[in-house]
């Protein structure tokens, strides 16, 4: 399912390349994509306990996050992923949960607290708050109803 995910990042990047077809399909798939990762992002606060470094849902969850700023930076998906129900509230909440968790804990969820003396911490969840952030604004971009929630 990674794999999957980062083929369709590298899809999704690369804008040139994009047919009005696969446009089409991107756009038709967005709805899973972000109800995945509305049931799914819950997975990544499990990493905070070193047990669960390598958890499967986590990295899918992570992925899904980053095809999903992928899709939301460009303004043909943008539009129907803001009016997505649920997945504003859901990247707000998560982004308070993982908040808490890192204060909690060693915060693995963003690169400024991975630094540990000379040596980088190489953890898959590290700017996954970046991301969340990412994905927020991207959601509330030139949108008054999704700004007002924020």
């Amino acid at each position: 399912r990674v794999t999957l995910l980062e083929l369709m990042m590298v899809k999704v990047n690369d804008k040139n390349s994009l047919t009005s077809e696969e446009m089409n399909v991107f756009v038709n798939h967005a709805d899973f994509l972000a109800d995945c990762f509305q049931e799914k992002c819950g997975a990544v606060l499990k990493l905070t306990a070193a047990a669960a470094a390598e958890d499967e849902e986590a990295l899918v969850t992570i992925r899904l996050l980053d095809v999903l700023c992928e899709m939301t930076s460009n303004s043909s998906q943008l539009e129907h992923l803001q009016a997505f129900p649920g997945l504003l509230e859901t990247a707000v909440d998560t982004l308070r949960l993982t908040h808490l968790a890192g204060k909690q804990a060693v915060n693995i969820f963003t690169a400024t607290h991975a630094v540990t003396g000379q040596e980088e911490i190489s953890h898959p969840a590290i700017g996954f708050k970046s991301h969340l952030i990412r994905l927020i604004g991207n959601l509330c971009y030139k949108n008054k109803e999704n700004q007002d929630k924020v």
